[in-house]
């Protein structure tokens, strides 16, 4: 779009190049940033976002910035690979609020991390996927046993890849989980070092468009794929009118994407680096529509830590509800204006 100049030459960065900086970026934050706070109230809200979904849109609009100007607060983004190194940010107190899937809050609780779920998107099961190569003789998931599974340890595909095992009847400790963040999983894709791999999109649609990686299985039928928005539960505490905004504004870009597909393809290929090809397939798979976390939502989350549990993916059992929001922020959330 005409409001984003460096659409052209962000388009035709590499996948690499842009985890590199991703993770330069992470590593610089994550080493502790001051916080800039003037006495009495907030002055920057920092938000975690990954390469894609609402908040990316949400960064590529501006109007976030817009109506947090007028309470005198400022809006710094910070980029991650993946959600679990997202919730580590979140954990360490680096970012404030931050969006990711079902399983990193689930990895980042039993790791002790003190955060809130404030919202999450509707259902979205075909926005991540097992792929195989073009040329793979792999026909259905019941292969994948004995078979190398590239997969970034904690991310919403891991459930994906516990819940497809399961269907096929065969258990995870009967497959070669190789943990990778996106990057170096499409690298190991590539020069044939692993059989499969489970991941998201936009990266799900960036192989499929580039590499034609052909899907043995999405999350049709097996999973939900929600979309969360957590806070640190500090943060959430003692801003939840910001929280709110956060969440109001999110909303109100989804209402605008679901309505106009092209200029959101437009808007995340600027914004990602990717090409419009693949953001567009993946655009097409997203689900719109943000919301409060409701009971059922986290009593689905139960379900998947639970199931992690079983498995010895987390150390210690969690009771999702302890995460839910507090009630006061929950009434923020819910009040009409």
């Amino acid at each position: 779009m005409s409001d984003h100049p460096h659409h052209a030459r962000q388009r035709r960065r590499t996948l690499g190049l842009l985890y590199a900086a991703t993770l330069s970026t992470f590593a610089t934050v994550a080493g502790g940033m001051p916080r800039a706070m003037a006495a009495g109230g907030l002055r920057e809200v920092r938000i975690g976002y990954q390469k894609y979904g609402t908040l990316t849109l949400l960064k590529g609009r501006g109007t976030l910035e817009k109506r947090l100007a007028a309470q005198d607060v400022s809006v710094r983004w910070t980029e991650f690979p993946a959600g679990p190194a997202l919730l580590e940010g979140l954990n360490v107190g680096s970012i404030d609020f931050g969006t990711v899937g079902e399983a990193p809050p689930i990895f980042a609780q039993a790791a002790g991390a003190d955060l809130v779920y404030v919202g999450n998107e509707p259902p979205s099961p075909a926005s991540e996927a097992i792929v195989v190569p073009q040329g793979s003789p792999l026909r259905g998931l019941a292969e994948l046993k004995g078979r190398k599974v590239a997969l970034n340890k904690g991310s919403n595909v891991h459930y994906l890849l516990v819940k497809a095992l399961e269907k096929a009847g065969v258990g995870y400790g009967q497959i070669q989980p190789v943990y990778l963040p996106p990057a170096e999983a499409r690298a190991a894709f590539e020069r044939g070092a692993v059989d499969a791999w489970a991941i998201w999109d936009p990266f799900l649609a960036a192989a499929q468009t580039q590499v034609g990686a052909r899907v043995l299985a999405d999350g049709t039928g097996l999973v939900a794929n929600h979309q969360f928005y957590l806070a640190a539960r500090s943060f959430a505490l003692q801003h939840g009118d910001v929280v709110r905004i956060l969440v109001d504004e999110l909303a109100q870009v989804d209402a605008w994407g679901k309505a106009h597909p092209r200029e959101v393809a437009a808007i995340l290929a600027g914004q990602t680096g990717l090409p419009l090809e693949a953001v567009a397939l993946a655009a097409s798979r997203y689900a719109y529509g943000v919301r409060p976390v409701t009971p059922d939502v986290l009593a689905a989350q139960q379900k998947i830590a639970d199931a992690f549990h079983g498995l010895k993916l987390i150390p210690r059992p969690i009771a999702v509800r302890d995460a839910q929001p507090p009630a006061q922020l929950l009434n923020q959330l819910l009040a009409k204006d």
